[in-house]
């Protein structure tokens, strides 16, 4: 075996790079695997029902930071090339354009003040910062009660 294959890869920093080297020549393409659109925040059991439905389907998850409210999908570009360099580097779209390796992700770590995976999760969230939801009342009137049973001496 090669001493080239025996060992990982090591993960250059940004410290590492030698002047001139570009960090997107290291890159694993990591923010063009997912994108995060701000969201309203939740403040009544609908709202919190809403969420539930985008963490049903998988591949989404919602984190809050600085007080902020985000549905993250993770969806990998379709212009990524198995390099992890941009197929349309030169016709990307605006929010690619602006985005700079000042605020790359290359060498951070996810953090979020708040962050919810599963339906489960937020529907417990919810049940924390919530009032208790009322029942459906039936058009009917009020429920009948259960007859008392009296048990034997």
């Amino acid at each position: 075996m090669s001493r080239s294959t025996s060992k990982a890869k090591r993960r250059l920093s940004r410290e590492d790079l030698k002047s001139g080297d570009c960090l997107c020549n290291h890159c694993t393409g990591k923010c063009c695997r997912y994108f995060c659109l701000p969201i309203d925040t939740p403040t009544t059991w609908d709202d919190y029902d809403s969420i539930r439905w985008y963490l049903a389907h998988g591949g989404t998850l919602i984190y809050v930071e600085k007080s902020t409210w985000y549905l993250l999908v993770f969806s990998k570009c379709q212009f990524l090339l198995p390099d992890n360099r941009c197929g349309i580097y030169l016709n990307r779209p605006k929010i690619c354009r602006e985005y700079t390796t000042d605020d790359c992700e290359y060498d951070s770590e996810w953090g979020f003040d708040k962050i919810f995976e599963t339906p489960e999760q937020i529907w417990e969230y919810a049940d924390a910062v919530l009032p208790p939801r009322r029942q459906a009342r039936s058009k009917s009137g009020p429920p009948s009660l259960l007859p008392v049973i009296s048990m034997p001496d």
